[in-house]
């Protein structure tokens, strides 16, 4: 029986994988353009049976753009999804901005989101007034 692939090398290797067909340089902003490009150019055909795995590769991408681009890391957030710690203030699920898309076009646009990633770095966490 062959080793258990690690978990990360797995993500990794499926961003690389999608970097690669997209046929772009890196995983940064102009990566992310492309993707958004991308998604919007296979909405209308996707078979439904197709859209789970599409989602999860897409995501593995978008995810690695981000850790890249603003020094994430891939984690596990409170709720077990997987997705990017950022400076221990915000948890990112790529694979639902994927989705998003997928499902309501350039409205939800992974790029839109991505850009806004700094602004929600800089905005201050709510005070919590309980005890």
């Amino acid at each position: 029986m062959p080793p258990e692939q690690n978990p990360l090398t797995a993500l990794r290797a499926a961003a690389d994988a999608v970097r690669q067909q997209l046929q772009v340089n890196g995983f940064d902003a102009a990566g992310v353009q492309r993707l958004s490009d991308f998604i919007e150019g296979q909405r209308a055909q996707l078979p439904a049976a197709s859209r789970e795995g599409v989602i999860n590769a897409l995501g593995c991408f978008l995810g690695e753009c981000i850790a890249q681009t603003y020094q994430g890391e891939w984690a596990t957030g409170p709720d077990g999804t997987t997705g990017i710690g950022l400076r221990n203030k915000l948890f990112l699920n790529p694979f639902y901005r994927v989705g998003q898309q997928l499902k309501h076009g350039l409205a939800d646009s992974v790029m839109t989101f991505f850009e806004q990633i700094p602004d929600r770095l800089e905005a201050e966490l709510p005070r919590k007034t309980w005890i």
